[in-house]
C-alpha cells in the first residue's frame, strides 16, 4: 500500500490503524504534522478519547470530512 500523501489527510477524517504498533486501531484525525526528516506524522484520537501519535503511512483513510 502506497504511503498516504499530506494533500490526502485532512484533521477530520476518520481512519484506521494498518501497521506499527497501533495496528487494529481506530480514530479521528488530528494534528497532521511533517517532520524535520519528511515523514508525515497525525495524532489519532479514540472514540473513548484515547489519542496516540503514529506515521501515516500506516494509516488507511475511512472517510474524508466535507469541505
Amino acid at each position: 500500500m502506497p504511503p498516504v500523501a499530506h494533500d490526502e489527510l485532512r484533521d477530520g477524517d476518520h481512519c484506521d490503524v494498518i501497521g506499527g504498533k497501533h495496528k487494529g486501531k481506530s480514530g479521528t484525525v488530528r494534528d497532521v504534522h511533517e517532520s524535520k526528516t519528511g515523514h508525515l506524522t497525525i495524532t489519532v484520537v479514540q472514540a473513548d478519547g484515547i489519542r496516540f501519535k503514529t506515521l501515516a503511512k500506516n494509516v488507511r483513510v475511512r472517510g474524508h470530512v466535507a469541505d
